[in-house]
Protein backbone atom coordinates (compact mmCIF):
# COMPACT_ATOMS: atom_id res chain seq x y z
CA UNK A 1 0.00 0.00 0.00
CA UNK A 2 1.38 3.40 -1.01
CA UNK A 3 0.85 6.55 1.04
CA UNK A 4 1.91 9.88 -0.39
CA UNK A 5 2.09 12.92 1.83
CA UNK A 6 0.55 15.71 -0.21
CA UNK A 7 -0.58 18.48 2.17
CA UNK A 8 0.63 19.80 5.53
CA UNK A 9 -1.36 22.38 7.49
CA UNK A 10 0.72 25.31 8.75
CA UNK A 11 -0.99 27.35 11.47
CA UNK A 12 -0.74 31.13 11.01
CA UNK A 13 -2.36 34.23 12.50
CA UNK A 14 -2.47 36.46 9.41
CA UNK A 15 -3.22 34.54 6.21
CA UNK A 16 -2.29 37.35 3.82
CA UNK A 17 1.02 38.05 5.60
CA UNK A 18 1.90 34.34 5.62
CA UNK A 19 0.95 33.92 1.96
CA UNK A 20 3.13 36.89 1.01
CA UNK A 21 6.04 35.41 3.02
CA UNK A 22 5.83 31.95 1.44
CA UNK A 23 5.56 33.41 -2.07
CA UNK A 24 8.64 35.53 -1.25
CA UNK A 25 10.47 32.33 -0.19
CA UNK A 26 9.64 30.95 -3.65
CA UNK A 27 6.55 28.79 -3.04
CA UNK A 28 3.95 28.70 -5.80
CA UNK A 29 0.52 30.03 -4.74
CA UNK A 30 -1.73 27.25 -6.09
CA UNK A 31 -5.14 28.11 -4.59
CA UNK A 32 -6.71 30.83 -2.47
CA UNK A 33 -10.36 30.11 -1.78
CA UNK A 34 -12.62 31.76 0.76
CA UNK A 35 -15.31 29.18 1.46
CA UNK A 36 -17.12 31.19 4.15
CA UNK A 37 -16.36 33.78 6.83
CA UNK A 38 -14.93 30.93 8.94
CA UNK A 39 -12.97 29.08 6.26
CA UNK A 40 -10.25 30.26 3.89
CA UNK A 41 -7.96 27.76 2.20
CA UNK A 42 -4.62 28.80 0.70
CA UNK A 43 -2.42 26.10 -0.83
CA UNK A 44 1.24 26.78 -1.59
CA UNK A 45 3.83 24.40 -3.01
CA UNK A 46 7.60 24.61 -2.57
CA UNK A 47 9.43 24.57 -5.90
CA UNK A 48 10.02 20.98 -7.05
CA UNK A 49 7.89 19.45 -4.27
CA UNK A 50 5.08 16.90 -4.57
CA UNK A 51 3.82 18.03 -1.14
CA UNK A 52 2.12 21.37 -0.53
CA UNK A 53 1.31 23.38 2.57
CA UNK A 54 -2.05 24.90 3.47
CA UNK A 55 -2.58 28.07 5.46
CA UNK A 56 -5.85 29.76 6.19
CA UNK A 57 -8.75 30.12 8.58
CA UNK A 58 -10.71 27.22 10.00
CA UNK A 59 -8.26 24.57 8.81
CA UNK A 60 -6.52 23.38 11.96
CA UNK A 61 -6.67 23.60 15.73
CA UNK A 62 -2.88 23.96 16.03
CA UNK A 63 -1.64 27.21 17.53
CA UNK A 64 0.02 29.62 15.10
CA UNK A 65 3.77 29.12 15.14
CA UNK A 66 3.56 25.67 16.73
CA UNK A 67 5.12 23.72 13.86
CA UNK A 68 8.69 23.11 14.85
CA UNK A 69 10.92 21.88 12.07
CA UNK A 70 9.21 21.13 8.82
CA UNK A 71 12.00 19.74 6.71
CA UNK A 72 12.59 19.90 2.97
CA UNK A 73 15.47 18.58 0.90
CA UNK A 74 17.47 20.93 -1.34
CA UNK A 75 20.15 20.23 -3.93
CA UNK A 76 22.64 22.96 -3.01
CA UNK A 77 22.77 24.64 0.41
CA UNK A 78 25.08 27.43 -0.76
CA UNK A 79 22.85 28.40 -3.69
CA UNK A 80 19.67 28.08 -1.60
CA UNK A 81 21.07 30.21 1.20
CA UNK A 82 22.18 32.89 -1.28
CA UNK A 83 18.73 32.82 -2.89
CA UNK A 84 16.90 33.15 0.44
CA UNK A 85 19.08 36.09 1.51
CA UNK A 86 18.60 37.77 -1.89
CA UNK A 87 14.82 37.44 -1.40
CA UNK A 88 15.11 39.15 1.99
CA UNK A 89 14.45 36.01 4.04
CA UNK A 90 16.19 35.87 7.42
CA UNK A 91 17.88 32.46 7.49
CA UNK A 92 20.51 30.81 9.62
CA UNK A 93 23.90 30.23 8.13
CA UNK A 94 24.70 26.82 6.74
CA UNK A 95 25.21 24.18 9.43
CA UNK A 96 27.55 21.46 8.11
CA UNK A 97 27.02 18.03 9.65
CA UNK A 98 28.17 14.55 8.55
CA UNK A 99 24.54 13.72 7.66
CA UNK A 100 23.91 16.87 5.60
CA UNK A 101 24.07 20.63 5.31
CA UNK A 102 21.23 22.56 6.96
CA UNK A 103 19.63 25.98 6.71
CA UNK A 104 16.83 27.13 9.00
CA UNK A 105 14.27 29.90 8.73
CA UNK A 106 10.99 30.80 10.41
CA UNK A 107 7.80 32.20 8.95
CA UNK A 108 6.28 35.36 10.48
CA UNK A 109 4.45 33.28 13.12
CA UNK A 110 7.56 31.34 14.12
CA UNK A 111 6.87 28.04 12.31
CA UNK A 112 10.38 26.66 11.80
CA UNK A 113 11.65 25.17 8.56
CA UNK A 114 14.87 23.26 7.99
CA UNK A 115 16.30 22.81 4.52
CA UNK A 116 18.71 19.89 4.15
CA UNK A 117 21.24 19.23 1.44
CA UNK A 118 21.73 15.48 1.66
CA UNK A 119 25.30 14.16 1.79
CA UNK A 120 26.76 12.67 -1.40
CA UNK A 121 26.52 9.14 0.02
CA UNK A 122 22.73 9.45 0.25
CA UNK A 123 22.25 10.09 -3.46
CA UNK A 124 21.95 6.33 -3.96
CA UNK A 125 19.45 5.90 -1.11
CA UNK A 126 17.16 3.06 -1.95
CA UNK A 127 19.88 1.48 -4.04
CA UNK A 128 22.46 -0.81 -2.46
CA UNK A 129 21.93 0.70 0.99
CA UNK A 130 25.63 1.48 1.36
CA UNK A 131 26.41 3.91 4.17
CA UNK A 132 29.66 5.68 4.96
CA UNK A 133 31.90 4.14 7.57
CA UNK A 134 30.94 5.29 11.07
Amino acid sequence: MDMKLELVMVPVTDVDRAKEFYVKVGFNADHDQTVSEEIRFVQLTPPGSACSIAIGRGLTEMAPGSLDNLQAVIADADATYADLVARGIEASGIDDQPWGRFIQFRDPDGNRWTLQQLPAWSSGAGGDGAQPDA
